[in-house]
């Protein structure tokens, strides 16, 4: 299991790693549709629709997502920091800060359909057009938010298993516990100081905000995994595909991601509207 964990892993970054510095944008965008389609088909499972609700509900974010792409990759051509978009950012923010935290404090199950289409779209739109927006702005700030996220899973899960004893939240995701988020969030702030030291150009203001917001990121990547597993514990599934050997669906790896990319693509856009 671990051995096809990690060659899934290896396969998926070399992959990746190209995708982002050299598709073209247009292949890119489309790269980035299909990831969201086959990512609502999983939250249709977890979601528990009935086919005729999964058909509406995938067509419709094909959809969405194809004229939400459409319009932000005419607007970032002219400007990447282009903040026409921005609303769609703080929506996701508003969710993955307020919504999102109650839902897992009370162990809630939602049961409308509306409103668990609602939640999908919530939690896969903003991270589509995220994606594609930090791209524009610059590769390295993708990866480097990205990053984030994979210190933090990683330090969670190394630092927990070896010293854990304090559960972080037993009836959603038992093996994680308090001293791998503490452990998480020291080996993130590391991330993040040199990090800065390439991006931030000795500027210790800019360094310092850097590392604010990877805590911040750290915090709400560990938020999105616990939703995915509360999600996935109410549909009764271990995980929410099977398309990735070894680590399950689209969503089970992009979970953190998706409480974590509009929130950084959403500071990055204040700190250059205040910068210009």
């Amino acid at each position: 299991m671990l051995k096809t964990r990690i060659l899934t892993a290896i396969i998926l970054i070399a992959l990746f790693i190209p995708a982002l510095f050299y598709l073209p944008a247009i292949f890119w965008a489309m790269l980035l549709l299909g990831l969201t389609i086959v990512a609502s088909r999983e939250w249709c499972r977890l979601a528990k629709f009935t086919t005729h609700q999964t058909i509406l509900y995938l067509i419709l974010t094909t959809l969405l997502g194809g004229e939400l792409l459409l319009i932000i990759s005419e607007v970032v051509t002219i400007n990447p920091n282009n903040t026409s978009m921005m609303w769609i950012y703080v929506v996701s923010c508003i969710f993955w800060g307020g919504v999102a935290p109650i839902l897992l404090w009370k162990f809630y199950a939602v049961k409308s359909v509306s409103l668990l289409m609602l939640m999908g779209w919530l939690i896969l739109l903003p991270t589509c057009l995220a994606l594609y927006q930090l791209r524009a702005i610059d590769p390295w700030l993708l990866l480097g938010s990205m990053g984030v996220v994979w210190v933090s899973d990683i330090a969670a899960y190394f630092v927990g298993r070896s010293f854990g004893k304090h559960k972080l939240a037993p009836n959603i995701s038992p093996g994680k516990t308090w001293e791998g988020v503490a452990g998480a969030l020291i080996v993130v702030v590391c991330y993040a100081l040199i990090w800065g030291q390439f991006i931030g150009k000795g500027d210790n203001i800019l360094i310092i905000n850097l590392v604010l917001l990877s805590l911040l990121l750290a915090g709400l990547g560990i938020i999105g995994d616990l939703f995915e597993s509360l999600m996935k514990r109410q549909a009764g599934v271990k995980d929410s595909g099977n398309i990735l050997p070894g680590h399950g669906g689209i969503l089970d790896r992009i979970d953190a991601l998706t409480s974590t990319l509009p929130i950084a693509v959403l500071a990055f856009l204040i700190f250059y509207s205040f910068e210009l």
